[in-house]
């Protein structure tokens, strides 16, 4: 099975990193969700919830203040300008 690899930054730290079936971001155009063997992409983001669901474990819940993100060949690179993992999310931490 495919899968996503992730990677979440924020201006002035790490945030996540791992494997995931799925990304779910809001963006400057609206609410968008990545899945394996998506077409690249580069877009900002807007402030809210990112949802990461990792290929095993529970859904990860991440707050940003807005950034970008892009997708290619199955990888997602997130970069927000704050980012804040929600309680649940510590799985994926390196």
């Amino acid at each position: 099975m495919a899968e996503l690899e992730v990677e979440i930054v924020a201006a002035d730290h790490f945030v996540w990193s791992g494997a995931a079936k799925m990304v779910k971001a809001r963006t400057t155009d609206g609410e968008i969700g990545i899945l394996p063997g998506h077409s690249p992409l580069l877009a900002i983001m807007a402030a809210g919830e990112l949802a990461i669901q990792p290929v095993s474990g529970d859904r990860i819940h991440v707050e940003v203040d807005g950034g970008f993100f892009s997708v290619d060949n199955n990888r997602v690179v997130i970069v927000a300008d704050n980012a804040k993992l929600g309680d649940a999310a510590t799985a994926g931490i390196r």
